[in-house]
């Protein structure tokens, strides 16, 4: 399934259920639109089952990118699939993302 943006909407650009490599410009070009059409990027991964190392780290640079220009990062209603991989990677502060681990402490 592509991505799903609303971007020029002002909405969220909606994560794939299996985000992957192959997924992964599609991705890149739509963070790059959000960031640039209102200076903020928010991210929905409420329909995550899987994903993958490219996703990742594309997430984490537009991240480190909008808290360089200023500029809002959020993702929002993370799936348990997705909030699982993020915490086994160790991505959670990277990502912004509080985990259950993080609220249990």
């Amino acid at each position: 399934m592509p991505l799903q943006p609303d971007v020029m909407e002002g909405g969220p650009v909606r994560l794939p259920a299996h985000g992957s490599t192959v997924t992964a410009e599609d991705l890149r070009v739509h963070l790059v639109l959000a960031a640039d059409y209102d200076g903020r990027t928010e991210i929905d991964a409420s329909g995550v089952e899987s994903v993958g190392q490219a996703v990742l780290q594309l997430l984490v640079a537009a991240r480190i990118d909008a808290d360089a220009n200023g500029q809002s990062f959020a993702i929002l209603d993370p799936s348990p699939a997705f909030t699982e991989r993020v915490a086994a990677c160790r991505l959670a502060d990277a990502l912004g993302l509080e985990t259950a681990k993080d609220t249990l402490q």
